[in-house]
C-alpha cells in the first residue's frame, strides 16, 4: 500500500511503528529517523523478522528544515508520522509543504521559550496546504485525538446538538517511583504547571494552576482526584462542535505526585528560564527532566489501567440526553504486547489508525484539518481492531 516516514524514536513512536509493522498491509514499508539513529536501530532490531513491513533508519535533526526536505525526497513517503516533540511541528510542517507529502501528528506546537500551546501557529498553514493538495492531520494521539473522534461520533450517532463536553483522562498506573513523569518530563511539567482554562460561552475562563478539582469513579479504575486543565483539543472542539456551551478537561493526579510538583515549583527547578550556573546558561526543567527516570523506563514497572474518555450532554429528539464514551487500557498488557506503558500505548496506536485513514484514501480533503473534522465511523472501528476498544455507558455519573 505505501511507505510512512516516523520522526522520532521515543515511547510513542515505538509504539506507533510496532503497531504499523503489524498493519503490513498498509505500511509496506517504514523509515525511522531521529536526532540518535542508534535508537532506530535499536528498534528495527528488534522487530526485524517478525514483521513483513520493510524497515529502514536515517539521522535527521528535526529543528533543521532542509535536513528534513533531503530525508524526505530520499525516502519518498507518502505520510510523514511527526513524534518528535510539539516544539517541531513546524519545522516539518514546512518540509512536508516543500515536498508535497502528507502530514500527521499527535500534539499541537509550542514554542520552547514559553509555555503557551494553541493551533493558532499550525491552522496558519491550511491555504498552502490546500494549494499543495495535500493534507495536514492535527491531533491524531489519545487526547487530543481519540477524544475528538469520540466527540464527531457522538454528534453523528448520538444527539442532535451536544452541549456539554467533560474530557476525563485518568492514570491509575502505578510505577513504583516516589516522582515520575509518564510521558516527556519537559511537556507533562509545563502542561500541569500551566494556568487551567475551559471554555465556556463562547469564551476561555482561565483558572489558577490545580484551581480546579473534583473526585470521579471511573470504569473498572475506582475514585479518583482529578483536576481542572488547558488542553488542546477544547480549542478545536469549541470550533467544531456547533452549538457547544461548555467543554472542560480534567485529568487524575496522586497526593504524591503534586506534592512532589509543589515542592520543585518552590525551589525553581520547574522554570523555564534559564539560569547560570557554573559559567554555563542552564534550563532548570532540563535539568530537572535529566534526573528523573525516563518515561520509557516506566513500562515494565507500572501495574494499574488507564481510562480516558468523554461525558456528553445535549437533545436528542428534542430530550435531554447523557452519554459517555471511554476506553480502559491495562499497563501490564501494553507491556506485555509493545514493551511500553498505557500513557505511549493510548497515544501510538491512534497514530498508526490516522497514519492509515490518510494513507488508504479512507480520509481524503486536502489542507490542515483537525481529527474531528473526519467522518469518525471508520476511526471507531479501527480502534476496536487495533487494540483500544471503546466502552460507552447512558447514564454515568456525571461532573458538577
Amino acid at each position: 500500500m505505501g511507505k510512512a516516514l516516523v520522526i522520532g524514536c521515543g515511547g510513542v513512536a515505538s509504539v506507533a511503528i510496532q503497531k504499523c509493522c503489524q498493519n503490513s498491509e498498509v505500511f509496506e514499508e517504514v523509515c525511522i529517523a531521529s536526532r540518535t539513529k542508534s535508537k532506530c536501530d535499536d528498534l528495527k532490531a528488534k522487530l526485524e523478522g517478525k514483521t513483513k513491513t520493510k524497515i529502514t533508519t536515517a539521522k535527521v535533526d528535526a529543528d533543521n528544515v532542509d535536513e528534513l526536505i533531503a530525508l524526505i525526497n530520499e525516502v519518498k513517503p507518502d505520510i510523514v508520522m511527526n513524534l518528535a516533540l510539539p516544539y517541531q511541528d513546524l519545522t516539518i510542517m514546512d518540509a512536508c509543504l516543500a515536498t508535497k507529502t502528507n502530514y500527521l501528528d499527535t500534539a499541537n506546537y509550542e514554542p520552547e521559550d514559553t509555555a503557551k500551546f494553541e493551533y493558532s501557529w499550525q491552522w496558519a498553514y491550511r491555504e498552502r496546504f490546500e494549494e499543495a493538495g495535500i493534507t495536514a492531520l492535527l491531533g491524531s494521539g489519545f487526547d487530543p485525538g481519540v477524544t475528538s473522534v469520540f466527540s464527531a461520533y457522538a454528534l453523528k450517532h448520538e444527539f442532535d446538538e451536544i452541549e456539554y463536553i467533560d474530557i476525563l483522562d485518568c492514570n491509575a498506573g502505578d510505577h513504583g517511583y516516589p516522582f515520575a513523569t509518564n510521558f516527556n518530563p519537559e511537556i507533562n511539567i509545563r502542561e500541569v504547571s500551566a494556568k487551567g482554562s475551559y471554555w465556556e460561552n463562547g469564551e476561555w475562563v482561565e483558572t489558577e494552576p490545580m484551581e480546579i478539582k473534583r473526585v470521579y469513579n471511573f470504569p473498572e479504575v475506582g475514585e479518583k482526584d482529578m483536576y481542572l486543565l488547558h488542553h488542546e483539543e477544547i480549542e478545536s472542539l469549541a470550533l467544531n462542535i456547533p452549538g457547544i456551551k461548555r467543554i472542560r478537561f480534567f485529568m487524575t493526579f496522586g497526593e504524591s505526585y503534586l506534592t512532589h510538583l509543589k515542592c520543585l515549583e518552590n525551589v525553581g527547578m520547574t522554570s523555564i528560564e534559564p539560569i547560570e550556573y557554573e559559567g554555563k546558561q542552564i534550563i532548570p526543567l532540563q535539568f530537572l527532566k535529566a534526573v528523573l527516570p525516563d518515561p520509557a523506563s516506566l513500562g515494565p514497572r507500572t501495574k494499574g489501567k488507564t481510562n480516558i474518555g468523554c461525558i456528553f450532554r445535549g437533545k436528542k429528539d428534542g430530550e435531554d440526553k447523557t452519554y459517555y464514551l471511554y476506553n480502559v487500557c491495562d499497563h501490564e498488557e501494553c507491556y506485555q504486547e509493545v514493551g511500553s506503558q498505557a500513557v505511549s500505548y493510548t497515544t501510538g496506536v491512534p497514530a498508526m489508525i490516522g497514519a492509515m485513514m490518510l494513507m488508504t484514501g479512507t480520509w481524503d480533503k486536502n489542507g490542515v484539518y483537525n481529527i474531528e473534522e473526519f467522518d469518525p465511523d471508520p476511526f471507531m472501528d479501527a480502534l476496536n481492531k487495533w487494540g483500544l476498544p471503546w466502552k460507552e455507558s447512558f447514564e454515568p455519573e456525571l461532573v458538577d
